[in-house]
């Protein structure tokens, strides 16, 4: 039985059972949770599109450039950390301060890509699935008969901005107008027909669309289709790993953390090294978003 007020063993030197101090045990069984976590979301996004039927599962939806530079910031970030926990190994406790405040501002700055740009940019934008019997009355924004002389799968999905929003709501209106994205616009386009790296512009050209040819239509939310139900809830768990991320980084910014390295220095080094572990962990967890969702 521990005596009061006495000292929680093994915060600072390590455990002779595991060679780990408790911090960062618990962190590593912490991380082997998050990994069958996130295994289990990643391996059921692949079974359900291996699934799909064809021309159900789109492609070429999501920009590739701002997925990249979110990649490129996560990266920085995780290399800031690792440059505070060396200044506090190095007793450089303002240097600490100066790289943790640096990768706080990129940890924001990833969220605030995400959840204020490519969110908002999905939800405006719409997709109406035709019904398999009314395909050829919509070959022209469909180009089906291109793409099975060229050996590629049918496309089945009219995508661009809705111009009269209110349809989604009013029954009264039958028909949906669709500003079309170039891929609609110009179906037999050679260049339409390869994977995209990033959106397609939109064209000038509007389709009315009925909807009793409509199987299924919405906006590019969770509901509109399996992938982007996948979609947003990785990407959404994944950004509230990073905001948890944020909120400790702040913590150990506070004053609070000044007391603490006057104390004893490792075991604020121990404190952010423990952070870090997570935050790498975040980090690599991307790195499987980036390619599985923007690019294949």
């Amino acid at each position: 039985m521990s005596t009061p007020g006495a000292e929680i063993p093994y915060t600072v030197a390590p455990r002779p059972d595991t060679g780990l101090w408790n911090a960062q045990l618990g962190i590593w069984l912490f991380l082997a949770s998050e990994t069958m976590l996130f295994g289990g979301l990643f391996s059921g996004y692949i079974f359900l599109r291996l699934g799909a039927p064809p021309g159900y599962w789109p492609h070429g939806l999501l920009n590739v450039p701002v997925g990249f530079l979110n990649t490129l910031i996560l990266i920085g970030s995780s290399v800031s950390m690792v440059f505070a926990w060396a200044a506090l190994k190095t007793r450089q406790f303002t240097r600490y301060r100066l790289f943790m405040a640096f990768t706080v501002v990129l940890g924001m700055l990833f969220l605030g890509i995400k959840l204020g740009y490519e969110y908002p940019a999905k939800f405006s934008h719409f997709g109406a699935y035709i019904k398999p019997g009314a395909l050829a009355k919509y070959e022209a924004f469909l180009g089906n008969e291109h793409r099975a002389a060229a050996g590629l799968r049918p496309r089945v999905e009219i995508t661009g901005h809705l111009e009269n929003r209110v349809a989604l709501s009013d029954p009264a209106i039958m028909e949906y107008e669709i500003r079309l994205d170039a891929a609609n616009a110009d179906p037999m386009a050679p260049e339409n027909d390869r994977p995209h790296f990033f959106p397609l512009p939109e064209s000038s050209k509007v389709a009315k669309v009925s909807k009793a040819d409509v199987e299924f239509a919405s906006m590019f939310v969770p509901r509109h289709s399996t992938f982007f139900a996948s979609y947003f809830a990785i990407t959404g768990l994944h950004a509230l790993h990073v905001l948890g991320g944020i909120v400790v980084f702040i913590y150990l910014l506070l004053p609070a953390s000044t007391a603490l390295y006057r104390r004893d220095p490792n075991h604020l080094a121990n404190r952010v090294e423990t952070a870090g572990l997570y935050w790498h962990f975040v980090d690599l967890v991307w790195i499987f978003v980036f390619p599985v969702f923007y690019l294949l």
